[in-house]
């Protein structure tokens, strides 16, 4: 097709996404009195124009799809404003696709959750093939005052010869153990919100200093970190894995938001597996639970990429661990990355992959999307921030929208700035599980703080 490029083999996979539409964006609120729609377009031709990855269409068709370059294209086209909440929009927009002949992305004014004015959100809606986390995180960072518009060429300078990796991790084929989620409710999607209690990780990290003492872990995942690859769910997942250190982490060290995240989700999968019947305990290291976490693999020299740049790597979950503190301990450092020439095996196999699709698409459903493979994708966005507007509006909260995750999965996102953090949970399990299950992160989170209470389980 003259004038059209095809999709490299990440794209193509989330493009054939078998569990629904592959969309997933990312919200900001903020407080004050909501622009006009046209304040919001002037805004956006002006920091986001001339952006050759957001005139991108996506065309479907033969045996790979192909993005062709829209012409004479305007993104504050893009820009509508809705009577509606997240929650209510999340019901319907990202369940229904993008309209064919124009780029799959939309920037969406909607009204703040809470009635009465004084509060608004802006949230980006996109095909996951379209853009990363951290694209993401670069064009809405652009848009606050006082920061620097996207560099048009730095846009398109993609990572080909160098990339950031994970260091260690199981083989790629390896299996683990699936966690049986609750199943409460109809089998379908469920997706849920909750604002974390003020100062629950900030006192989770603090506990942890202890916890992480003298572990020797380089420290992984730090407030001052980059930014996460961005919102998604199993293999379309993106979480965060910041550089390590070239020091060891310092005896009683605060732990880490990331470390937090994790040793809280081990803790849910934990609960789960105490509720289900069968011996779980002696299974061994050839049966762990694994966390799929994405990792942003762009060297600091192409920050500004926009497209896709990530990878999915798992982690163990400390399930076999009773006590909170030990799980925390246990997710010191399991994210440490390097910065590397791309190898030549690893051209070979992607190459190989984008070349045949469906064999790939067969393969990632029979073993990458199922259940004992990673039961939980954990990802975190952060931006850090401080005093960010927008056109004198104060950002309050980022909310992470997940991808649907495969069958029998649960995606945990969670979004923070200055002022908080947001928990984003999705499931395909039962439409009541996701906000089963982000109860159960609250609970797991409050044990990080306090180390002292008992733990609950999750009821299937």
């Amino acid at each position: 097709m003259p004038g059209s490029t095809r999709l490299p083999f990440m794209e193509e996979g989330m493009a054939r996404w078998p569990f629904g539409p592959p969309h997933a964006g990312i919200a900001l609120d903020f407080t004050g009195t909501p622009p006009t729609p046209d304040e919001l377009r002037t805004l956006v031709a002006e920091r986001w124009g001339g952006l050759p990855r957001l005139a991108h269409e996506l065309v479907a068709g033969g045996r790979r799809h192909r993005w062709r370059a829209g012409a004479g294209f305007d993104p504050a086209a893009q820009v509508g404003r809705e009577d509606v909440t997240l929650r209510e929009a999340m019901g319907e927009w990202f369940h229904a696709p993008f309209p064919p002949g124009t780029p799959p992305w939309r920037l969406h004014l909607l009204r703040g959750a809470t009635t009465g004015s004084g509060e608004f959100s802006l949230l980006f809606r996109m095909h996951h093939s379209l853009l990363d986390g951290r694209s993401l995180t670069t064009l809405l960072r652009a848009l606050l005052d006082g920061a620097p518009q996207v560099d048009v060429p730095a846009s398109l300078a993609e990572p080909r010869t160098r990339r950031r990796t994970a260091v260690g991790g199981p083989g790629m084929l390896a299996a683990g153990l699936a966690v049986p989620l609750p199943g409460k409710g109809e089998r379908a999607p469920a997706y849920t919100v909750v604002h974390l209690p003020a100062g629950a990780l900030r006192a989770a990290r603090a506990a942890g200093a202890g916890a992480v003492a003298g572990t020797g872990a380089a420290a992984v995942g730090a407030e001052e970190g980059p930014a996460t690859a961005g919102p998604g769910a199993g293999p379309a997942a993106e979480g965060s894995a910041a550089s390590a250190p070239a020091a060891a982490a310092a005896a009683g060290r605060v732990a880490t938001t990331n470390e937090v995240f994790l040793a809280a989700v081990s803790g849910v999968l934990r609960s789960c597996l105490l509720t289900a019947e069968g011996d779980w305990g002696d299974s061994g290291g050839a049966r762990r639970v694994w966390l799929s976490v994405p990792v942003d693999q762009r060297p600091s020299e192409h920050g500004d990429f926009l497209g896709n740049a990530f990878t999915n790597v798992r982690v163990p979950a400390p399930v076999d661990l009773a006590d909170p503190a030990a799980r925390l301990a246990a997710c010191t450092g399991l994210l440490t990355t390097e910065t590397r020439p791309r190898r030549t095996a690893e051209k070979v196999t992607e190459s190989a992959f984008a070349a045949f699709p469906a064999v790939t698409q067969a393969l990632a459903r029979g073993r990458f999307f199922a259940a004992d493979y990673a039961p939980a994708a954990c990802s975190y966005v952060h931006l850090r921030e401080s005093g960010r507007t927008l056109a004198g509006r104060a950002l309050r909260r980022v909310t992470v929208v997940p991808m649907v995750p495969p069958d029998d999965t649960v995606t945990f996102g969670l979004g923070g700035c200055s002022r908080g953090h947001t928990l984003s949970v999705a499931t395909n399990s039962g439409t009541e599980d996701a906000d089963l299950l982000a109860e159960a992160f609250l609970h797991e989170l409050g044990l990080l703080g306090r180390r002292t209470e008992p733990r609950r389980t999750v009821r299937p």
